[in-house]
């Protein structure tokens, strides 16, 4: 059979025929013309280091969603080198108004802007309720029409996230189901959180899939209570727990990383990273904005537990 052939007899590539059935690709989702922008609210003291995980956060979201327009606001910025959340969610707004006018201008039927101007989506693992308070209020001072997450977690992503960070640390075997040891694994972890009662217990859900991917127990603990650390660490070794590692369960800009290894010291135990830009974190991010606005059901899954 003779195949398609153009100028000068070179063969022209053909579309290759979709695959037929329930076992195809699914269609690649763009994000739809004129949607909110993603804002990622980004707490705690901003630094360059911040900017960089904040940056390749938004970076993952864009390359799972073309077409998606993500910023960054800090909500301790100042509106120089770090732009407040109140300042992105302005400038959104002024852009999209700008679109609108150039296209009525240039005689192009154009449709008025309505609807939420961004999707506000908290950078915290779990609930933190001053934090949460902070952002609302930056939205609602900003005068835009913006609609404000909840935080990403908990989430199975999380639970693999945290897993990672621990086989980093040499804390947690990479997989419990290949036939090797790890000398410094832990046999109990201490889950610390931030945001207090409401956070643990968030934790506490994210903790219990993580168990189940370790075999070994987890307990969830608040950074931001005085003694919560130790008091966990004693339950764990009256439970039988000997070798306890500290696994924090944060993102990284919403706390002073000097707590977390204060917290390992008063556990007698080693810490591992904080999440930061693992790739989930900038899945789940893209689910919110995704669920909030319909576009699509949050995609995010856990891997299955080995």
């Amino acid at each position: 059979m003779s195949s398609p052939t153009g100028p000068a007899g070179l063969p022209v590539r053909m579309p290759r025929p979709r695959q037929p059935g329930r076992h195809r690709r699914p269609e690649p989702l763009a994000a739809p013309e004129g949607a909110p922008a993603l804002v990622l609210a980004v707490p705690g003291t901003p630094s360059a280091a911040t900017r960089g995980l904040a940056e390749e956060i938004v970076s993952i979201a864009r390359s799972e969603l073309p077409g998606l327009d993500a910023r960054i606001g800090y909500l301790d910025g100042d509106d120089t080198e770090f732009p407040t959340l109140q300042s992105v969610l302005a400038q959104a707004a002024d852009e999209r108004t700008a679109r609108y006018e150039q296209a009525l201008a240039a005689g192009v039927e154009a449709k008025e802007p309505d609807g939420p101007v961004a999707v506000v989506v908290p950078l915290l693992a779990g609930p933190d309720s001053a934090l949460l308070r902070q952002i609302r209020q930056a939205v609602m001072d900003s005068r835009v029409a913006a609609d404000l997450t909840d935080a990403l977690g908990p989430h199975p992503l999380l639970a693999e996230g945290l897993h990672v960070r621990l086989s980093e640390a040499g804390l947690a075997r990479a997989d419990r189901a290949r036939l090797f040891t790890v000398a410094t694994a832990a046999d109990g972890i201490i889950l610390a959180s931030v945001g207090g009662d409401e956070a643990v217990q968030a934790a506490g859900i994210t903790g219990m899939l993580l168990a189940a991917r370790l075999a070994v127990p987890v307990m969830a603990a608040a950074l931001d209570q005085e003694g919560s650390i130790a008091s966990v660490a004693e339950q764990l070794r009256s439970s039988g727990s000997q070798q306890l590692a500290l696994a924090p369960y944060l993102i990284g800009p919403e706390i002073d990383p000097d707590l977390i290894a204060e917290a390992a010291r008063e556990a007698g135990c080693s810490a591992a990273e904080a999440l930061g830009p693992y790739p989930a974190i900038g899945k789940l991010a893209l689910g919110k904005y995704t669920t909030a606005l319909g576009i699509a059901p949050q995609q995010a899954q856990g891997a299955p537990v080995r």
